[in-house]
């Protein structure tokens, strides 16, 4: 699968892409299956929530199940990616978020760079995030929220937040994000915040300086969306401080494999 040109342009004009339908709803049915058993496991890759212990990310999938070391070597994964970067690309990570209905917590303002620069030694911000939705994501269940363009304009004010949630994570500062949003604004009034939601099946790619976040779930409704971090294999991690499972240390070239690869 490749994108195409207007995709290509509107990739990087606002730093992220939502792609409707890119995976059945018998393929999300066979990820969501395995799922429920990877998520009620007791494994160090699970981390939970601060307050409620419900699962928030669930990593390293690929060497935890079968379907999931299949996903991550989908073409419509591995092929959008490789044309947009590079045919050499390893797997950087592998995880669910997950935020359960009416106990999901937030994820602050953040661009992924930040984290994978001071954390993990990464040279530059070429890392590609390729997203499925596992559920319908709506306004309500926390869906992630881009600032559109503000991948072009990668030099912001970051912290190293470890008190907000369970998760540590390299966070934008309020004034920046006040700063990105107008100038968004001024380029588009009607977007100066875009929502990425869907139906389950429905594919997301973004920039690692992209600016993103995720308000807490206060609905009924549960939502999870599959995350695969690509990683130019030049562009490797030079730090080892976090373990394998937040950033892989197999630089091996990940290689698509067949369409029906899930269903086959």
């Amino acid at each position: 699968m490749k994108l195409t040109s207007r995709q290509l342009q509107d990739l990087e004009r606002d730093g992220f892409l939502v792609l409707p339908g890119l995976f059945s709803r018998e393929e999300v049915d066979l990820l969501r299956s395995r799922q429920e058993r990877l998520l009620a496991e007791t494994h160090e890759a699970n981390i939970v929530e601060k307050n409620s212990g419900k699962v928030r990310t669930a990593m390293g999938l690929h060497l935890r199940d079968e379907a999931f070391a299949r996903l991550v070597r989908h073409p419509r994964l591995v092929e959008p990616a490789r044309q947009v970067r590079s045919p050499a690309l390893y797997i950087q990570q592998v995880k669910i978020n997950v935020k359960a209905a009416f106990t999901g917590e937030a994820w602050q303002w953040h661009y992924d760079f930040a984290t994978h620069h001071a954390d993990d030694g990464v040279p530059e911000p070429l890392a590609l995030n390729l997203h499925v939705f596992l559920d319908t994501v709506t306004p309500f269940n926390g869906p992630l929220y881009f600032i559109p363009g503000s991948h072009a304009f990668p030099e912001h004010d970051a912290w190293h937040d470890t008190e907000s949630t369970s998760y540590p994570l390299w966070v934008v500062e309020n004034r920046a994000v006040k700063k990105l949003v107008a100038r968004a604004a001024s380029i588009n009034p009607d977007r100066p915040i875009v929502q990425a939601t869907g139906a389950p099946g429905t594919g997301l790619i973004f920039f690692d300086t992209v600016v993103h976040g995720s308000p807490g779930n206060m609905s009924p409704w549960d939502r999870s969306i599959f995350s695969l971090i690509l990683n130019p294999v030049d562009n490797a991690l030079t730090r080892f401080d976090r373990p394998d499972f937040k950033h892989h240390r197999d630089l091996r070239i990940v290689d698509p494999l067949d369409d029906d690869c899930l269903v086959s």
